[in-house]
């Protein structure tokens, strides 16, 4: 299987490290192209995969993977459009743009997969949600799930929950360095070091989410689990519901699917 991509940044180069580490394709099945030759010089030192700064030869590829912004994409697609062929399956990670608006911009029939990771993909924990278009079979959809899984969990989803899956996963780890941050500050103003802080919060966060996952439980339950009567925990649970952090990450989520929602249509 030869994979291109276009677009050597860190959400490429978390792909290429997967898709090489789950075997499913060698080095030298692998071409990468971007403007930044120093970028390309880094993905070539790093994994050996061929590089070139022409978008066109990255295009000739089973899998091609559109690792860029959604200001670019579109001139990307109209330098490539005449050398992609109906074989290939074309991805697509650009934040707000539809599967409609990336099929009009080929001016014909194209295998269109779209994709929303995120950042966690860069230590193998990534969560991507990945859409189809119909010209894209059941066994290719599955192999592309199969290339997110390499650096993390993919699901399939309805392309109209794209927004949401950008405000809850593909934005959210902000949320999550903002909490662990403010955490951290909260400890350092009881004595602990700034080091210390940080990792005591970021496992504890690690940890919690890790239990979502494996229990099953709701995680209502698990908070209560942790709220002894009258202890310290529920203190504290008090004071966050007091300042509004449930709405706030609510509204927060919210606004970023609106935003998400915006981008599909400029």
């Amino acid at each position: 299987m030869k994979f291109g991509f276009i677009g050597s940044g860190n959400m490429g180069s978390a792909m290429i490290g997967g898709i090489i580490g789950a075997e499913l394709a060698a080095a030298e099945e692998i071409i990468v192209s971007d403007i930044n030759p120093r970028g390309l010089e880094d993905i070539r030192s790093k994994y050996g995969v061929a590089v070139t700064e022409h978008n066109k030869e990255a295009a000739d590829a089973d899998v091609l993977l559109l690792c860029v912004k959604p200001n670019v994409i579109y001139s990307v697609i109209d330098e490539i459009k005449d050398f992609v062929t109906y074989d290939t399956v074309v991805v697509s990670i650009a934040a707000g743009q539809s599967l409609k608006k990336l099929e009009a911009a080929f001016e014909r029939e194209v295998k269109l997969v779209r994709v929303m990771p995120n950042t966690p993909a860069l230590v193998g924990a990534g969560m991507s949600a990945i859409a189809k278009n119909a010209n894209v079979s059941d066994k290719e959809i599955k192999y592309i799930e199969k290339v997110f899984n390499s650096f993390g969990i993919a699901k399939a989803v309805d392309e109209k929950l794209m927004d949401a899956v950008t405000a809850v996963s593909g934005s959210s780890p902000a949320y999550v360095f903002m909490l662990i941050e403010a955490m951290a500050d909260g400890a350092v103003m009881n004595g602990m070091p700034r080091d210390m802080a940080y990792t005591f919060a970021a496992q504890a966060v690690l940890g919690s989410a890790k239990m979502v996952l494996e229990t099953g439980k709701h995680p209502g339950i698990l908070k209560d689990m942790v709220c002894s009567p009258g202890g310290t925990t529920i203190e504290a649970v008090s004071v966050l519901e007091e300042m509004g952090f449930r709405s706030a990450i609510i509204e927060a989520v919210n606004a970023c699917a609106e935003k998400s929602a915006q981008l599909g249509m400029d």
